[in-house]
């Protein structure tokens, strides 16, 4: 491990010096040379071994022959790092997957040539599980794993998953949690994370070319395999591969398979395999009618099929007739489930029977082929089935919306439950459980949680929209610029509101103008703040709350005064609710103001009496201020206490935060180097959040730092940037060097 480290310090070293040369931030030199910046930013911190492609590419921009570089590329290329965690996700291949040998062939050849393809064909005829099975096949040839997503292009009760959200997801299982806001930057980073690995990933259930060609790989060794009731005729980077019907003698091998029974009645065979139209899935299903029936002959079973009025009714109806009646309501239920896959426990909420009852029904539909069990204690629909399902429930059941709200119920029990289990500045103690677990039961249950607040919505469960999203602010708050968060937050204020809950409402309307602020948005920010001190708070805690979130908004729209006020008035409210953490803060943020009202001496005793309040994480804010405020007269103290500030930081955007006040201070202290390798780690840290405020802020004071170093062309950059982001959000630039408020 010690050659390994030696090897990349070197390529690391030799890299940054070509960063050097170009005098070019490490934005501007990502875009010159063709990377992300986030890719560029992990090469040069040796947290990756670049593809020699990209070496050549920085090369090519200072002018410099890479030639000399590649024996040391190839030597840290061949030490390497350590292999990350192998992600496998794909649905459990089918046992019984029959024929198809000439497609299967295709798809492979096609994956190991030119990287992508796409199977499309009808409802049915068994294009997700040709690319399970392939996919299968391949996985040891992609040494970063597989990676498999439902783009719910098709699925009934439930809208096509958005590019940029699917993209979130996507990035999500590469382990990058903290994805950029917006859909082109979105993608970039896709691409430029798949070009560095060889992965397999499997988009399943696409509507047409549009909806999957922010999804597609760019240059690298990955692949990507696409299914689609369409024909994606408008990608030309994806190979086709056409699904018909099975053949006849595939079809009747697949359908003795699924029935266990020999094929003695050809007769009989030709008309169960006519009724079925070659679809494996109806295959399946009526293989299992038969299985589960033994006095039956196949000439009976054909019979029966005959005896119903449409073709793929006939075969689902089929199945139907071996359930019981709690069976064939668990079924019709499972059809207006509002989510994707679900466990059994859902299921109980949905059907109002006992784990027991609804367990041996889940067995029993998952051996008719009704109900996937994708893994273990995981269970879906076939789209076609889903339908079907939910036909019979409009027709069947008497209040679907009872079971409907059970299960939302469900949702928000569990979902209450879990975030308890989690730390939040304001709460003063958790429940006992994991909050890794707590955390993990949101990102798996996170689509059905969605699924769950729209059904609401529709229903009009006001109860519902007005809580789910509370109980995911934690979520949210480690997973900032998911899509869902603002349109969740400004419909839940209107639920408290018909329910006349108007504290709950002003705290939905705080979270709401938090996450406005960090996008940037801050006059909408403070219009949702304004709004939730309309609502009479009778709370001194959320008053509290209140005044401190109105302050950092003034603060970045360059209202010193205002904003002053506002933090003096949130320290006389926590201190009167005995909150020491959140008096620590609004004095921490009254000193900031005041040192940049020109009074750096009532600063540092503001700052100092933040820190003697606050424990932990709780002291980041209070540090940092007293940090710069110190960095002119006692530059000593100053570092070490913006060093314990950032030792203290654990989520990214505080470490960010530090980062960058160490930058201002060693600016002001001289230490120009240094001040720029600090900019670049807060930027490296900025690169996947969704905080346009940060962002905007920390321009400003690379800026001044590059103003100060002499390097004016990526001053006139990081202006020109800011001034664009600021035209963007609609707003003027922001003042240089300002903090953000820690978590709060």
């Amino acid at each position: 491990m010690l050659q390994v480290s030696r090897v990349q310090d070197r390529l690391v070293a030799q890299l940054t010096k070509l960063k050097e040369l170009s005098g070019l931030s490490l934005r501007n030199l990502a875009r010159q040379s063709g990377l992300s910046s986030s890719s560029l930013s992990r090469y040069l911190t040796g947290q990756l071994v670049p593809p020699w492609e990209a070496v050549v590419a920085l090369c090519r921009v200072v002018g410099r022959d890479p030639r000399p570089l590649r024996a040391l590329w190839a030597e840290a290329s061949k030490a390497g790092a350590a292999p990350a965690p192998r992600r496998n996700d794909l649905p459990a291949d089918l046992l019984d997957f029959t024929g198809r040998e000439a497609e299967s062939a295709r798809v492979a050849q096609l994956l190991r040539t030119t990287g992508a393809v796409v199977i499309d064909g009808m409802a049915g005829v068994g294009k997700t599980s040709l690319a399970v099975h392939v996919a299968h096949r391949l996985a040891p040839s992609f040494p970063d794993g597989a990676i498999c997503l439902d783009l719910q292009g098709f699925t009934p009760g439930q809208e096509p998953l958005e590019p940029s959200a699917a993209l979130g997801r996507l990035l999500g299982a590469l382990g990058v949690s903290h994805p950029p806001a917006d859909a082109t930057e979105r993608a970039a980073l896709w691409r430029s994370e798949l070009s560095r690995r060889r992965a397999l990933v499997v988009l399943d259930n696409a509507v047409d070319a549009e909806h999957v060609r922010p999804l597609l790989p760019g240059a690298g060794k990955s692949a990507v395999l696409v299914t689609s009731r369409n024909r994606l005729v408008d990608l030309d980077a994806l190979a086709p591969v056409s699904l018909e019907p099975l053949p006849n003698e595939d079809a009747a091998s697949l359908f003795g398979r699924a029935s266990g029974v020999d094929l003695t009645e050809p007769e009989a065979v030709t008309q169960v395999l006519r009724q079925c139209g070659g679809l494996p899935l109806a295959l399946r299903m009526a293989g299992a009618r038969l299985r589960h029936r033994p006095g039956w002959t196949i000439a009976v079973l054909a019979e029966r099929l005959r005896d119903n009025a449409g073709r793929f009714d006939s075969v689902f109806g089929m199945s139907l007739h071996q359930l019981d009646a709690v069976q064939r309501r668990v079924f019709r239920l499972l059809g207006i489930f509002p989510g994707t896959d679900f466990d059994a426990a859902a299921a109980c909420a949905l059907t109002d029977l006992t784990p027991d009852r609804v367990n041996a029904a889940l067995e029993e539909l998952v051996d008719a082929h009704l109900v996937q069990e994708p893994s273990p204690g995981r269970y879906r629909l076939h789209d076609l089935i889903r339908r079907y399902a939910a036909d019979l429930a409009a027709e069947e059941e008497p209040d679907p919306d009872a079971a409907l709200q059970r299960v939302l119920n469900h949702y928000l029990a569990q979902a209450v439950a879990r975030d308890r289990m989690l730390p939040l500045q304001q709460r003063k103690e958790t429940s006992p459980g994991d909050p890794a677990k707590a955390m993990a039961w949101f990102d798996l249950e996170y689509p059905n949680l969605i699924a769950c607040f729209d059904t609401a919505v529709r229903l009009g469960a006001d109860e519902v929209v007005a809580e789910l999203p509370q109980t995911m602010r934690a979520w949210f708050f480690r997973h900032r610029g998911t899509d869902d968060q603002l349109r969740l937050l400004d419909a839940a204020a209107a639920a408290a509101a018909r329910l006349g809950r108007d504290q709950q409402r002003a705290s939905l309307l705080m979270d709401l103008g938090f996450a406005r602020a960090a996008a940037g948005r801050l006059a909408e920010a403070l219009a949702a703040y304004e709004l939730a001190g309309q609502s009479g708070l009778d709370d001194d805690q959320l008053a509290a709350a209140l005044a401190l979130r109105t302050g950092f908004v003034l603060r970045d729209l360059g209202d010193l005064e205002a904003a002053q006020a506002q933090f003096r008035l949130a320290q006389g409210l926590f201190e009167k609710t005995g909150n020491r953490g959140g008096r620590s803060q609004a004095l921490a943020f009254d000193g900031w103001v005041t040192l940049h009202l020109g009074r750096p001496q009532e600063a540092a005793e503001l700052a100092r009496a933040s820190v003697a309040l606050a424990d932990g994480p709780a002291r980041i804010t209070g540090l940092g201020t007293l940090g710069v405020t110190l960095a002119s007269e006692d530059p000593a103290e100053s570092l070490r206490t913006l060093h314990e500030a950032l030792q203290l930081a654990e989520l990214p955007h505080n470490k960010a935060w530090c980062h960058n006040n160490l930058a201002v201070a060693l600016r002001i202290m001289g230490s120009l180097g240094e001040a720029l390798e600090h900019h670049r780690q807060a930027f490296e840290l900025l690169e996947p959040l969704a905080e346009a405020q940060l962002e905007f802020e920390f321009l400003h004071a690379y800026a001044e730092t590059c103003r100060a170093a002499g390097r004016h062309d990526e001053a006139l950059a990081s202006h020109e940037r800011a001034l664009s982001l600021a035209q963007k959000l609609g707003r003027e630039p922001a003042k240089a060097g300002s903090p953000e408020e820690s978590a709060t």
